[in-house]
């Protein structure tokens, strides 16, 4: 049986479309099979084991929520390999965890190049590995011109996590 990563987009943001984690653990025990089901934080992060195609998983999941809670849900899944493979390629693994952000796209990111170079201050870097974009900003995401436009400049729908979330992520794997 395989292991499972799903990150839910934009939810319990600001109290607006609440998910309340155990009603998500339910959900995704009766879409996998898995009693198991783990979740992290209140912000859309699992971990089942089932087997399966994850776009499979991912519209199952989203068709869920808009049964439950009526509304749509970006549901991104990825498989342990790809989840372990997104930690390896953090180019700034010894960083603190909230000063890199990782924006795991749902397709191939299309890079802003002109305009990240207009905003990107020269402690900052952003850095493309498959289909995640790796934003490090050392003095801190909440002053970055760079990090509130980051979807903007990826040019695709992503869902962001900081390096603490991503490490937490795969520990949870194991």
């Amino acid at each position: 049986m395989a292991k499972w990563v799903a990150f839910l987009r934009g939810i319990n943001v600001g109290g607006h479309r609440k998910v309340p984690m155990a009603d998500l653990r339910r959900l995704l025990a009766h879409i996998s099979g898995d009693p198991d089901v783990q979740t992290y934080i209140a912000s859309g992060n699992a971990v089942f084991a089932t087997v399966g195609r994850e776009e499979t998983f991912a519209a199952e999941i989203a068709a869920g929520i808009k049964a439950k809670f009526g509304f749509d849900v970006p549901v991104l899944v990825m498989g342990e390999d790809a989840m372990r493979a997104v930690l390896a390629g953090c180019p700034c693994p010894d960083e603190k965890g909230n000063l890199a952000h990782a924006y795991l796209c749902y397709d191939d990111p299309k890079i802003d190049h002109a305009n990240v170079e207009e905003l990107r201050v020269t402690s900052e870097s952003v850095t493309v590995v498959g289909r995640t974009v790796w934003l490090h900003a050392p003095d801190g995401v909440g002053r970055s011109k760079l990090a509130a436009k980051m979807e903007k400049l990826i040019g695709v729908e992503a869902t962001a996590r900081n390096l603490n979330t991503v490490r937490k992520m795969v520990e949870m794997l194991t």
